[in-house]
């Protein structure tokens, strides 16, 4: 069975998905971009940016009853892969022990100019 999963304090989902699906153990977190929650404004610099989309998955997790901790993989999608090197030490603040497996791309364009966007599938 399915549990869709809501946190007030992320980004409303902007079309047809839910922020997260909660399957069993696992929880499947869409990909969350650099908005605040509560003002809707976007930090400008990649590494504000970096940390916003992890600070909204947060929220998603805490929603859900689950942490940064038990996150498993992330997909990174960048703008410019020249911001790998800031975006990965802000991403290195919130992972320190036990990395999730990740991947990484470069694509051409993100919705309302975003720089980076990152999803997630944790479990308990």
């Amino acid at each position: 069975m399915k549990t869709i999963i809501a946190s007030p304090k992320a980004p409303k989902a902007v079309g047809p998905y839910s922020q997260a699906v909660k399957c069993g153990d696992t929880l499947y977190i869409s990909g969350q971009l650099p908005i605040d929650g509560a003002t809707g404004a976007m930090p400008e610099s990649i590494e504000d940016q970096t940390r916003q989309s992890l600070t909204n998955l947060g929220h998603i997790l805490e929603e859900a009853g689950y942490s940064h901790a038990d996150i498993v993989k992330t997909t990174v999608l960048l703008t410019d892969i020249a911001d790998f090197a800031a975006m990965n030490a802000v991403y290195a603040t919130f992972f320190t022990k036990d990395m999730p497996a990740r991947i990484c791309y470069q694509v051409s364009k993100l919705p309302m100019g975003a720089k980076v966007e990152i999803d997630a599938v944790a479990v308990k």
